[in-house]
């Protein structure tokens, strides 16, 4: 027997008009008596088959399920039809993402359904439908203890730190390497550092997919092994070719926790906890690169260079038994999978599934090719992205460069062995610590108060302030560096310069980062996923020409070409957004909002076509 296609939520008999109020956002009462017993969901749909359709037979229960399924699919489908066509007429002149969320959501989930507390809303209509027990559920990230959400931030943080620490491990002992592997040309000797940087160009492209598909831990867990056994493969290595494929590898490796560590944060905190966590994350990326030169000059000076791999892979293995031992999922999609199995397994009952598992319309390719073409949409047609991103990736880049440099600045201008001269990265590091305790503190009130001046409504916006300062602090670093250096100066003053250059650094990231996330909560993680591309290809490819460009201009002026470049990518740009940028970024988001609209009304259609075929 078949029923209508456009099977409507209020064609069922347990469904009213109050539900109807329920699924288009209002919980009322509903959501109150969901609060206010926690086990009621787990109550009823472990009696899913009995209690559930009364006086039904299994024939007519699996009918029921189709329809009652088949009738959630179409409320989502309608309800992406309807945000298409609001996205066309949205109000710019509204702080409201067109789709219906703010900026400030902390309910904000992903792009693929457009959903409301994580189908909750649907709770009272499918007796089978396994969702959070309540707003107040413990197993949500977001309601975790500070120690449990503490413990995913810091063993993320230490995943993000290795792999930027295995991508400079070889700074110092790359003339051994050369030497011994037979390398002359100067830019060859770049690529063993930089190469690894090229992967993370690459890696995000799969990863950022898996990771929705098979959830944060097993994304970060496996990466790190992977990272390991590729570490080793270096410290193995017999040619030039083995030691530039196995650090291409290891990169891979590494690059998960940079794709998918901000994610990890955002699963746990909300807009106004963030900030904090931003900076204990930020110190991977920074404080790697500048850490491990440090330990591997004394290693180097003493020992094989084979020896600085064996001590990264050390770190390594700790880091990642740590992960595997505390590590928790918390990737609420994957969740509320996880919940669903299990509550299947103790009821028996394989007709318990989460809204991933009824509505997700998504194929695997799919993902796959959103995440290969959104961050490079997001970098050709949002200013935003392309504007700010293109300041965090000339830093990241000639952070790079600094670390391909600097041993030759210590080795051969000052005389300094490789053990002197791994030390003297240390002020770049001091520079890094004290920028993520003063800009930590500096944004967060600064953010604070820019909030509470607009009436306690946040803006995106209200993150960049500090970026400004630090407009002028990378150029001053450059600069004192740089002339330092060419007029042969006492160490300590490039060391002071390389420290501004870290303190500022710090600030780039936090500031850009934190408001590309608010940008649009929608697309947060593809904005992200852009910037890091970007500074990834700079990363990669400012080391190779940095030597040609010091023998040419020297230090002084090739730092001066550098910092006035700087100079116009940290100043006039952010100033724009700060002043005037609200309008053009709620314009440019509408490009994109477009596309993740219609993709959710194409997926959703595709999957109430095969609901209806069933329902026949």
């Amino acid at each position: 027997m078949s029923q209508p296609s456009d099977t409507s939520l209020a064609s069922l008999p347990s469904f009213t008009s109050n539900t109807l109020s329920t699924l288009e956002g209002k919980h009322g009462a509903a959501s109150s008596r969901r609060r206010g017993s926690v086990s009621s969901i787990n109550s009823v749909v472990s009696r899913a088959a009995v209690d559930a359709y009364p006086g039904l037979n299994e024939e007519e229960i699996n009918f029921k399920r189709i329809q009652t399924r088949s009738s959630i699919i179409d409320t989502l489908q309608r309800r992406a039809s309807r945000t298409a066509s609001r996205v066309e007429v949205a109000d710019d002149e509204e702080n409201q993402d067109p789709l219906g969320k703010s900026a400030d959501d902390k309910d904000q989930e992903d792009d693929v359904l457009p959903l409301k507390d994580y189908g909750t809303e649907f709770a009272s209509l499918d007796p089978e439908l396994v969702t959070w027990d309540g707003p107040d559920d413990p197993e949500y990230p977001r309601n975790w203890s500070p120690a449990r959400k503490w413990t995913s931030t810091i063993i993320v943080s230490l995943y993000t730190f290795v792999s930027p620490y295995s991508s400079s491990v070889i700074s110092l002992g790359g003339s051994m390497i050369a030497e011994e592997f037979g390398i002359n040309r100067t830019y060859m000797k770049a690529l063993l550092v930089s190469i690894f940087v090229l992967a993370w160009v690459i890696g995000p492209v799969f990863v950022a997919p898996m990771s929705e598909l098979y959830g944060r831990k097993v994304m970060l867990n496996s990466s790190i092994y992977f990272l390991l056994a590729f570490n080793f493969g270096c410290a193995f290595s017999q040619n030039t070719a083995q030691m530039l494929v196995f650090r291409f590898l290891a990169g891979l490796g590494g690059c998960t926790p940079l794709s998918v560590g901000a994610g990890v944060l955002g699963d746990c905190f909300d807009n106004k906890e963030r900030n904090f966590a931003m900076g204990l994350y930020a110190t991977g990326p920074t404080l790697g690169p500048a850490v491990a030169p440090i330990v591997t000059g004394f290693i180097v000076q003493n020992c094989d260079w084979r020896w600085s791999f064996y001590v990264c892979c050390i770190l390594n293995g700790v880091v990642a038994i740590t992960g595997t031992l505390f590590f928790e999922e918390t990737y609420p999609p994957t969740l509320l999978k996880q919940k669903a199995a299990r509550l299947r397994k103790l009821h028996n009952n394989p007709n318990l599934k989460c809204i991933y598992e009824i509505a997700d319309g998504e194929t695997v390719a799919g993902r796959f090719y959103v995440n290969l073409t959104r961050p490079v949409k997001l970098l050709l047609f949002h200013p935003m992205v392309f504007g700010l991103g293109s300041f965090m990736a000339f830093v990241y880049g000639f952070m790079y460069l600094m670390i391909v440099t600097i041993p030759t600045i210590w080795t051969e201008v000052y005389g300094f062995d490789k053990a002197i001269a791994g030390l003297l990265f240390l002020p770049m590091g001091i520079g890094y610590v004290l920028g993520i305790v003063f800009w930590t503190w500096s944004c967060e009130v600064c953010y604070e108060k820019l909030v509470e001046k607009n009436g306690g409504v946040a803006k995106p916006e209200y993150r960049l302030p500090m970026l400004c300062f630090t407009g002028i602090l990378i150029p001053v670093g450059l600069f004192w560096y740089g002339w330092s250096a060419e007029k042969h100066l006492h160490w300590i003053m490039p060391s002071i310069g390389t420290a501004i250059f870290g303190f500022g650094l710090v600030a780039v990231f936090q500031t850009i980062q934190n408001y590309l996330i608010d940008m649009s909560p929608l697309f947060a993680a593809s904005s992200i996923g852009a910037a890091s591309l970007f500074r990834s290809c700079f990363g990669f490819g400012f080391p190779l020409f940095a030597n040609q460009m010091y023998a040419k201009l020297g230090y002084g002026w090739g730092n001066t070409l550098c910092g006035f470049l700087a100079l116009g990518l940290g100043i006039p740009f952010p100033v724009f957004v700060i002043m005037y940028g609200e309008r053009l970024r709620l314009w440019a988001n509408k490009n994109m909002e477009r596309d993740i609209a219609k993709r959710r009304e194409k997926n959703l259609k595709r999957l109430q076509a095969k609901n209806e075929t069933q329902e026949k």
